[in-house]
C-alpha cells in the first residue's frame, strides 16, 4: 500500500478522537482530551505546526551535483536520518483500542531500528509499559530510548536499575510532563526537578541521558549544569500547559545558549522532510516526530511505519538537493527565510 492508501485505511483504525488528517496540524483535534489534542485553549499543537510554515527554504542549485547524505551520529552510533520517534503514552485511550502502549511499542521499536533510526517510548502508571519496552529494546541490542516520567526519585531509580541492567542505548526524562495529575498526586518530589535532583538521577544512569521539555535558554543551561547529554526542545504538544510559544520560536535562542555543549533535538509540529530541514537550519541536531506516526502503525504496522518514514526522508533529501546542502552539516541559517 502507498502513503495515501494507508492514511485512508487509518481513518477506520484510529479514533474516535484522532481523525488521521492528511496533515497532522492540531486543528481537528484542538483541545480534545482524551485524544491527540492540546490543553485548553487548545492552540499549542496548532501553533507548533503553523510556525514551521512561517519558515521557508532558500533554493541554490548552482552547486556541485553531490550525493545527499542524511546520516546522523549520536552517542557513538550512526543513524540513517536525524529523525527520532517521540514518546507517546495511553495509546488506547487517545488513539483507539486496536493497540495499547505495549503492543504499539512492540511494533515501533524494531521498526525504527530496522529503518536505521531510534524510537523513544513513553511511560505511564502501569510499570509493565516501560518493562516491556526495555525488554523489546534489549532483544535488538538495546537500541531504543525509554522515556521516564518525572516520578519521585526512588521510583526513577527503580526504573533506571532495569535499564542499566539491560544495557539500553540511552534514556530520557520528559520533564515537560511534570504537571500530569498522577504525578502531582505522588509524594515526595514527583513532578518538577531541581538541578541537584536531576544531577543525582543522571549520575545514577549508566547511559547517555536526555532531558525532554526544555523551552527556555535558562532551562537549557540548567540541563547542562545537571549533566544532561542532550535536550529536547518540547512543550509536550500543549497537553500539560496551554498557550505556550511554539518550539520553532524558542529553538534559536536555546541553540545559541547551548553553544554546542550538548545535542539539541526539537519536537512539536514537524510534519515533513522540509520541516526537518528547517529545524536543522535553526540549529537543531535532530528532530522528534510522534503523533503522525500513530495512524500508519495502526493501519499497517511496521510496513506503515516504513512508508511514512520513506516519505519524510525523501522530502528531506529532495530539499537538501535543491538547497545545495549535500550533508546535514552543510545546512545553516543561510538556507532559510523566516516570514515576519
Amino acid at each position: 500500500m502507498n502513503y495515501k492508501e494507508i492514511l485512508a485505511k487509518a481513518k477506520t483504525e484510529v479514533g474516535p478522537y484522532c481523525k488521521a488528517c492528511p496533515v497532522c496540524n492540531g486543528l481537528a483535534c484542538a483541545n480534545n482530551m482524551p485524544g491527540p489534542g492540546s490543553k485548553i485553549p487548545g492552540n499549542t499543537a496548532a501553533r507548533n505546526y503553523e510556525k514551521w510554515q512561517d519558515i521557508f527554504v532558500n533554493m541554490d542549485t548552482l552547486c556541485p551535483n553531490a550525493e545527499v547524505d542524511t546520516s546522523f551520529e549520536l552517542f557513538g552510533k550512526e543513524f540513517s536520518a536525524p529523525v527520532f520517534i517521540a514518546p507517546l503514552g495511553a495509546l488506547s485511550m487517545h488513539y483507539g483500542d486496536k493497540h495499547n502502549d505495549i503492543s504499539y511499542n512492540r511494533i515501533l521499536i524494531p521498526a525504527a531500528a530496522s529503518y536505521g533510526i531510534c524510537a523513544l517510548t513513553g511511560d505511564g502508571v502501569d510499570p509493565a509499559v516501560m518493562q516491556n519496552a526495555a525488554k523489546d529494546m534489549a532483544d535488538i541490542g538495546g537500541m531504543g530510548i525509554p522515556t521516564i516520567k518525572p516520578w519521585n526519585k526512588e521510583f526513577v531509580f527503580e526504573k533506571l536499575d532495569l535499564l542499566n541492567s539491560l544495557n539500553i542505548f540511552a534514556v530520557a526524562m520528559d520533564i515537560d510532563g511534570a504537571g500530569l495529575p498522577f504525578l502531582k498526586a505522588m509524594n515526595p518530589n514527583a513532578g518538577s526537578k531541581s538541578v541537584e535532583e536531576m544531577r543525582e538521577i543522571i549520575s545514577y544512569a549508566k547511559m547517555p541521558f536526555i532531558i525532554k521539555g526544555i523551552m527556555t535558554p535558562a532551562g537549557a543551561l540548567k540541563a547542562i549544569e545537571a549533566g544532561a547529554d542532550a535536550i529536547v526542545v518540547s512543550n509536550h504538544g500543549g497537553r500539560v500547559q496551554g498557550n505556550t510559544p511554539s518550539t520553532a520560536e524558542v529553538l534559536p535562542e536555546i541553540v545559541k545558549a547551548v553553544d554546542g555543549k550538548i545535542k539539541v533535538f526539537v519536537d512539536g509540529g514537524i510534519r515533513s522532510g522540509v520541516d526537518i530541514f528547517k529545524a536543522i537550519a535553526l540549529g537543531a541536531d535532530a528532530v522528534l516526530i510522534g503523533r503522525p506516526v500513530v495512524p500508519f502503525i495502526y493501519a499497517e504496522g511496521a510496513e506503515g511505519f516504513k512508508v511514512y518514514m520513506d516519505k519524510i526522508v525523501s522530502e528531506l533529501k529532495g530539499t537538501m538537493t535543491m538547497c545545495g546542502t549535500p550533508t546535514l552539516k552543510d545546512i545553516t541559517s543561510d538556507n532559510i527565510w523566516i516570514s515576519k
